[in-house]
């Protein structure tokens, strides 16, 4: 079991930890009496502390800097136990050791009272979705052993976790100097009844084995092998819950795509069969069905993830910027990455304080907010209640990590920003006094958004350029353009934003909506892409109609293109197919071209 240990600089955490090492016997032989000369030979007072504290700068400034990991066992269990640091400055290192705890203990100085970082610990570890908390109340020795000033700090700190939804397992008075109540009962508490923190470690109810739960694998990369003929496909990453065996079934999501596993592939080990939590493994599938790095591979017996694009989170901001509405950032949950919006700030509370906000535009550092995010497409999770591991992201902030958080909800039935951007878009809509009708009769055609997608190296450029000049010659307002085009040309400001293939593809959809508009037929081109790029386009080009051409491998789950070319033989034969398309639609007429 992973137990996290936090709480304020110098509130007793390794303490508490070296006290559990030494009184149960789990340190190393020769360990204590070595870490206790070498205090005499530098005329130190002994710690417990610097049994973890190991690293030469710790021990001079007296503060636990990075996550200090130890193991020891009782007769129940294994226990991994993190040492999270306590000062401001290093909360991204706590939050990194918290991310994978099951129970936290969270340490309290007696004498010092609750602090903001008392606080603020509490809520991260509430956020992070460690729902067994146990309050150490240290230092005991520094107020005497007093029960009434134990019974303050108790009444004082539940209601704080009760406002923030937190119900502790229990509170335990402690002096880890001395030793009282960590391993044995304390005489010099005898008011006190309940369990010792060992007694407490041993009685946290472990979660249900990874893998025994559903089957989760976050695809890292597919690899793509020809040497000496080998035409593996292999799907590879990490299983990060469950098991999987050749030829059970498996789904991909947010996709949809299904196949079975047809082998168990790994590196330079005995072959298997199988597949379980940790592995970093690869599958071949019975089938070649195209599928993008971030996809979560789930068996559809099992139960299934949730897939969405709008959540309620739980998150912790520590930008050094604020987060901000309408800015894009980066999310990373598992191996999926999207771009991701703020959408709304329900609440946020300022740990610091207690001060709690509903009218809050903007989470500042070290805010923790209940929030809405919304990303670019959808991904593949489960709600942090039911999953720790495909449960909990991070969001990046110009490379660097800002924030992370928890899943808590999926919203994505409501109205999303995109949604909402096209309905005030057409609400504002100025039209001229040029009717659609009007411009299709001059123009002798329909205006039209034609789409040509597929893997890089397909032809479909060449067969989209093509078309526009078949279309051109015959007359017609026809009109091709890349999508990276639009990364040229633009102010610099537009510019700088147009690297992301979420914007180009907004973009793209929001030009396609004034071309159509002024009767061309717009032409395009785009790699790769998927059923959520095209509904993406189809929405932006609202009210006007699109028409998608596929070229090779059918990378669509359920979608279906209006017109699929397996491949490109003649571009003059795949170009007139295109043509015929065009007239069947009614979009050209029949004698035109």
């Amino acid at each position: 079991m992973n137990i996290v240990i936090v709480g304020h600089v110098d509130h007793g955490k390794s303490t508490v930890i070296g006290r559990l090492l030494a009184d149960t016997g789990s340190l190393p032989e020769g360990k204590l009496d070595a870490v206790k000369a070498s205090c005499r030979r530098n005329s130190k007072p002994f710690e417990y502390a610097f049994l973890l504290d190991a690293l030469k700068d710790e021990q001079a400034q007296g503060i636990t800097i990075d996550m200090a990991r130890c193991f020891f066992k009782t007769k129940k269990r294994d226990y991994i136990i993190i040492d999270a640091p306590g000062h401001i400055e290093f909360l991204k290192n706590m939050i990194t050791g918290a991310s994978r705890a099951e129970a936290a203990l969270l340490v309290i100085d007696a004498d010092e009272g609750i602090q903001e970082n008392s606080r603020r610990h509490g809520q991260m570890v509430s956020m992070l979705g460690v729902k067994q908390v146990t309050v150490l109340v240290n230092k005991m020795d520094l107020v005497g052993y007093r029960e009434e000033v134990y019974l303050k700090l108790q009444a004082d700190y539940s209601e704080f976790l009760r406002q923030i939804k937190v119900t502790p397992v229990s509170f335990i008075p402690v002096s880890a100097r001395e030793g009282e109540n960590i391993a044995s009962h304390s005489e010099l508490m005898g008011w006190y009844t309940g369990p010792t923190v060992l007694d407490q470690l041993d009685g946290f109810a472990s979660e249900a084995d990874l893998q025994e739960k559903p089957f989760r694998f976050p695809v890292q990369d597919i690899y793509k092998f020809t040497k000496e003929n080998d035409d593996r496909r292999i799907v590879a990453g990490t299983v990060a819950a469950g098991t999987v065996h050749a030829g059970d079934e498996v789904l991909f999501l947010p996709s949809g795509k299904q196949s079975r596993v047809l082998s168990v592939e790994s590196f330079n080990t005995r072959p298997k069969t199988a597949a379980t939590v940790g592995d970093a493994i690869g599958f071949t599938l019975a089938t070649q069905i195209y599928i993008r790095p971030g996809e979560l591979m789930v068996k559809p017996s099992d139960p299934q993830p949730e897939v969405g694009s709008r959540f309620r989170v739980n998150i912790f901001w520590l930008g050094r910027a604020p987060m901000v509405r309408d800015r894009e950032y980066k999310l990373k949950l598992g191996s999926a990455k999207a771009s991701v919006r703020l959408a709304e700030i329900c609440n946020t509370l300022d740990a610091s304080d207690l001060s709690f906000s509903s009218s809050k535009q903007q989470l500042e550092c070290r805010d923790v907010g209940e929030c809405i995010l919304e990303t670019s497409r959808p991904i593949a999770f489960d709600p942090s209640s039911s999953s720790e591991s495909t449960g909990r992201f991070v969001i990046v902030d110009n490379f660097e990590i800002a924030g992370g958080g928890i899943v808590v909800e999926n919203l994505s039935s409501g109205e999303t920003l995109l949604q909402r951007h096209i309905r005030e878009r057409e609400n504002n809509w100025e039209a001229g006094h040029v009717r659609v009708e009007e411009r299709a009769q001059a123009n002798s055609h329909q205006p039209k958004f034609i789409v040509f997608t597929g893997a890089p190296g397909t032809g479909k450029r060449a067969v989209a350029k093509s078309l526009e000049r078949t279309l051109f010659e015959n007359r017609m307002n026809a009109y091709y353009l890349g999508v990276a085009s639009i990364d040229r040309g633009l102010d610099a400001d537009i510019g700088a934003k147009a690297d992301s293939a979420d914007e180009r593809l907004r973009r793209i959809g929001e030009l396609a909506r004034i071309l159509t508009d002024a009767g061309l037929i717009f032409i395009t081109t785009i790699d790769d892409a998927d059923d959520f790029d095209i509904e993406a386009l189809k929405q932006l080009n609202e009210p006007n109609d699109i028409l998608v051409i596929n070229l090779g491998e059918n990378g669509f789950s359920r979608y279906q293109p209006d017109l699929h070319l397996p491949s490109v033989g003649e571009l003059k034969e795949s170009v007139a197919l295109v043509v015929t398309m065009l007239k069947t639609r009614e979009i050209i007429n029949d004698w035109q071209i």
